[in-house]
């Protein structure tokens, strides 16, 4: 798995992708590895609470670019680099990062704020990469040195030292590279590797805030599909979308997020707070949360609502005040990150989903699998592919404040016998999302991907070849979900 990095606390992306390595572990016995791209120092620190967490299981490891850099020596070239650079000399523009008091990152910044040299250090000391840009050219120079400070590699742009790096770390096995973050996606796009299967999940909406184009950060991979063996979308909505923006693509597929809840059979109904909320949420502009307080503020009205937000962000003072501002603080409570938030969902009534745009969101899945009835904006995908309104939970017109206040108003009133049946039915819905149908999907699209990477690539004598190799894959494949059979 590719990403740009593990942010803490991390929303949905992230956990989504920390999800799928542990089924992958869980389900095919097979080691995964977690890459990525940033210059966090504090990378032992973090698996360690991640592992705390319950987020990292044996079978998945962390690898930071720049700390695998520290702890390899690479090998020289034949011909040294023609130029390096001199260390930048601290100063009033220069920052400084430090691990265990040694400095690991050296960055100087233009009066713009732009990063314009960067210098990376091994623990000891010694010069690892150097790294220039130039603001007028927007040239860059990165150079890589050995354990004695020798230059022994270097690259016209960073994309360059990445893809090394993607070489060293997978060497000629026959691999799947799947890339989750969009950040990533415009380098890995660019890496081509003939036993290198390159899969890219899109997470979010593919089009600009406004519904009206491709988003601009998505626009380098969405026009140019065929650079990745497979583009996968969480919806078949958004999926159609695509082909109607770019046009068709054989390697376009729809995999949904996946969940490890238990069997309907096996969920205990656990006793529930009528008219208590629920909202999993980055608390960021695009999560719209004041609509989900002011929501509740006017379903307050005329029933007994609460809602308890789970999450942080940058909005967290603006939330406060609009709390305040609709008189709900004894109603609406912002309980900030807690790791075992989820578990809510089952002794919730109801759940909020207000945000501007998502993909197909976990909470979504999870909440609706423990029972928890989501009322949520009818956004363009993710809700409206679980949603019935009225039968397992309820669709509101995207930014209607007041219709989201009256569903909540009109769940409160149904009848219990009523309730209960949606309860069901939302948990029937969940039942598609389980991890074991969710990897066997991942497991039947990995094949196709390799089969159309391999079959397309030269002459006959080669695709029987490929076809060979595509049979040991198949193989290996088959295990990530105890054996099925590809007809299905």
């Amino acid at each position: 798995m590719l990403s740009w990095s593990i942010p803490e606390p991390f929303g949905g992306m992230t956990g989504a992708l920390m999800h799928r390595s542990r089924a992958f572990v869980r389900l095919a016995h097979r080691a995964v590895d977690i890459l990525t791209l940033d210059d966090r120092l504090d990378g032992v620190q973090l698996q360690q609470r991640l592992r705390d967490a319950g987020e990292l299981i044996d079978g998945i490891r962390i690898v930071n670019i720049w700390d695998w850099f520290r702890d390899h020596d690479p090998a020289p070239r034949k011909k040294a680099p023609a130029h390096v650079h001199a260390p930048i000399v601290p100063g009033p523009d220069v920052h400084d990062a430090r691990r265990d008091g040694a400095v690991l990152l050296r960055e100087r910044r233009a009066p713009d704020g732009r990063i314009v040299e960067t210098d990376r250090f091994r623990p000891d000391g010694v010069l690892l990469v150097t790294d220039r840009r130039d603001p007028q050219t927007r040239r860059r120079s990165v150079v890589l040195y050995d354990r004695s400070g020798e230059p022994v590699r270097s690259w016209g742009s960073v994309w360059g030292i990445y893809r090394y790096w993607l070489d060293e770390i997978i060497g000629h096995d026959e691999s799947f590279l799947i890339v989750d973050s969009k950040t990533a996606a415009r380098f890995a796009r660019t890496y081509r590797r003939r036993n290198v299967v390159t899969m890219h999940l899109l997470h979010g909406s593919h089009r600009s805030a406004d519904g009206s184009a491709l988003s601009a950060s998505r626009r380098a991979v969405l026009e140019n599909l065929g650079d990745f063996d497979s583009v996968v979308a969480l919806t078949e909505g958004q999926r159609d979308d695509i082909i109607n923006d770019v046009g068709p693509a054989a390697n376009l597929a729809v995999i949904p997020n996946g969940f490890d809840g238990p069997p309907i059979a096996d969920r205990s109904e656990a006793t529930r707070v009528r008219g208590s909320g629920l909202m999993l949420a980055s608390l960021i502009r695009r999560k719209r949360v004041s609509h989900a307080v002011k929501a509740v503020a006017r379903a307050s009205t005329a029933v007994d609502a609460t809602l308890d937000v789970f999450g942080e962000g940058e909005r967290r003072p603006l939330l406060e005040k609009t709390i305040r501002a609709q008189g709900v603080a004894d109603r609406v409570h912002l309980r900030g990150h807690v790791a075992s938030a989820r578990s809510a969902f089952a002794t919730a009534d109801f759940m909020l989903l207000t945000s501007k745009s998502e993909g197909l969101p976990l909470a979504l899945v999870e909440g609706m699998s423990a029972g928890c009835i989501p009322i949520a904006y009818d956004i363009s995908y993710g809700p409206a592919d679980l949603i019935e309104d009225g039968r397992n939970g309820f669709l509101v017109p995207a930014g209607d404040i007041d219709a989201l206040a009256q569903r909540i108003i009109d769940l409160q009133r149904m009848p219990s016998r009523a309730v209960e049946a949606m309860r069901r039915r939302a948990m029937a819905t969940s039942e598609r999302f389980h991890d074991r149908a969710v990897t066997r999907a991942w497991a039947r699209e990995m094949e196709r991907a390799f089969e159309r990477k391999h079959a397309a690539s030269g002459p006959q004598t080669m695709i029987q070849r490929s076809r060979r190799r595509a049979g040991r894959v198949k193989r290996r494949i088959t295990r990530l979900t105890g054996g099925y059979d590809s007809g299905e």
